[in-house]
């Protein structure tokens, strides 16, 4: 789990009394066919770091519950499992906290992970809490028959930390069980020391046979500079994918070995700046569905930072031959469409028009555009554009003003393989001068886009809500065809 509080939160929750922990969560209210941009419904509810998990049929996701954006329990989180399952990934059944706070002692409990093995669900997670005045982080875990009604087990914590490596970093377990029964932990967490200073992130790796004693093996990841926070691990296709936070984003390395030697992949699909703690799980026979959470930001304002809490978002994970991830919209969780939206087309003189839906805008010389108006606050557009030409950028203002201002950039680079979506941005992507099929969707204050099946990006967008959409092209010749608008629910 990300640590989205500032030093003086917790120095603070050092020098007043914890307060008690006042979470309601209803989940009888919550959408049973809506989790793609779920947000709890509640008083100052929020979605924090997502675990979802597969067995027999059923796509568990389990998530943290959290309140004031990390604020409980005087800035130490406060958080809890909730849990939402679906068999179709379409409706949903949401359960009451799986897991949540019954000592004074839990300040949190924090991010983990879920594995079956002998014919029970075992959940392990971090449990923050205060020793000797200093904040701590320790691995609890908890058995289930049904993987919804949890018994916490004792000792709890059973881990406090291991030899060399932080104490208050030491969270985010992600447990496997191999074919012998042996489990494994790849817990996050830093040296003491490194050789190279500012360079000792790691993933500590811990194996039992009774999950009473534990042996500390060769850390499976080192030399990260920040520490590797929520770590996510599986088998696919004969690749071995280690995936784990740096710095607030989500990075991923691939193997043909259990534990490495790890290869870097061409390209980063998991590295959004705004979909937080990227974790997958199997869905169905050879589908992968990953879940995280898009960040609120600071006061509601658009170039702000972002604060811990906020929606969830899904991506559906697609496997390239050579191992390569990339990712697209989970067809079943795209939002219903209300009604297409009758849309008439103005243009400029560098524009010609072929219908309302298809047009050509040639303009080697400066930018040519044209623009929708009375576009619905909550829409899905999706639209193919083809380079027919050289150029230096194209791309779609959203949520603009009848003047293309206010509004947030969509813009596709060809020469820095780089899609903006307002203030982020991500790279790596290629072909943006062939025909690309582009699937934006704006639901509240959240711009989602795909990018043909293979790249997605998505923003926290709040003050810019305008009802015009432009689209415009620079110093080339670019065709924009298949516009299709449609009111969303």
């Amino acid at each position: 789990m990300k640590p989205n509080f500032c030093l003086a939160v917790l120095l603070l929750s050092f020098l007043f009394s914890n307060a008690q922990l006042s979470v309601r969560y209803n989940p009888s209210i919550q959408p049973a066919n809506a989790m793609q941009y779920f947000q709890p419904v509640g008083n100052n509810l929020f979605v924090g770091d997502c675990i979802p998990f597969y067995h027999d049929g059923i796509y568990y996701l389990y998530w943290l519950l959290d309140s004031a954006h990390h604020h409980a329990l005087n800035g130490l989180g406060g958080h809890q499992w909730a849990l939402s399952t679906s068999k179709d990934l379409k409706t949903w059944t949401n359960y009451p906290i799986v897991l949540g706070i019954d000592e004074d002692w839990e300040k949190s409990i924090c991010t983990g992970s879920v594995v079956y093995a002998n014919n029970k669900f075992y959940a392990f997670y971090a449990t923050r809490l205060i020793n000797d005045g200093k904040v701590n982080e320790q691995l609890s875990y908890a058995i289930s028959n049904d993987g919804i009604h949890f018994e916490k087990q004792k000792p709890n914590p059973f881990y406090t930390s291991a030899p060399g490596y932080s104490k208050r970093d030491f969270r985010d377990p992600k447990v496997f069980v191999d074919t012998a029964g042996t489990f494994h932990l790849f817990v996050a967490s830093k040296l003491d020391s490194s050789f190279l200073q500012n360079y000792n992130g790691a993933l500590v790796h811990l194996t039992s046979k009774d999950l009473k004693n534990w042996e500390v093996q060769q850390p499976v990841l080192t030399g990260q500079n920040s520490v590797p926070e929520c770590p996510d691990y599986f088998l696919w296709n004969g690749w071995y994918y280690l995936v784990y936070g740096d710095n607030g984003n989500t990075f991923y390395v691939k193997s043909k070995s259990p534990y490495g030697p790890w290869q870097q992949p061409p390209y980063q699909t998991l590295n959004e700046d705004w979909a937080n703690v990227v974790k997958t799980a199997q869905f169905g026979t050879n589908r992968r569905i990953a879940a995280a959470w898009i960040p609120s930001r600071f006061e509601n304002k658009d170039n702000n930072d972002e604060i811990f809490g906020g929606n969830t978002v899904f991506r559906e994970v697609i496997q390239a031959k050579d191992g390569t991830l990339e990712t697209k919209f989970p067809p079943e969780m795209i939002p219903k469409a209300i009604r297409i939206v009758p849309a008439m087309l103005l243009a400029d003189s560098f524009t010609t028009k072929k219908s309302e839906e298809s047009f050509t805008i040639t303009s080697p010389n400066g930018v040519g555009a044209v623009h929708y108006e009375n576009i619905p606050l909550n829409c899905r557009i999706t639209l193919q554009i083809s380079p027919s030409t050289a150029f230096e950028n194209y791309g779609l203002i959203l949520r603009g003003d009848d003047k293309g201002a206010n509004g947030y950039h969509l813009l596709f680079s060809a020469n820095d393989s780089k899609v903006s979506l307002g203030n982020t941005s991500i790279t790596g992507v290629s072909q943006l001068d062939k025909p690309i099929q582009v699937d934006i969707v704006m639901k509240d204050n959240i711009i989602d886009v795909c990018i043909n099946n293979r790249r997605c990006i998505v923003n926290r967008v709040i003050e810019h809500q305008g009802n015009n959409i432009w689209l415009y092209a620079k110093h080339g010749t670019v065709d924009f065809s298949s516009i299709k608008i449609s009111e969303i629910e």
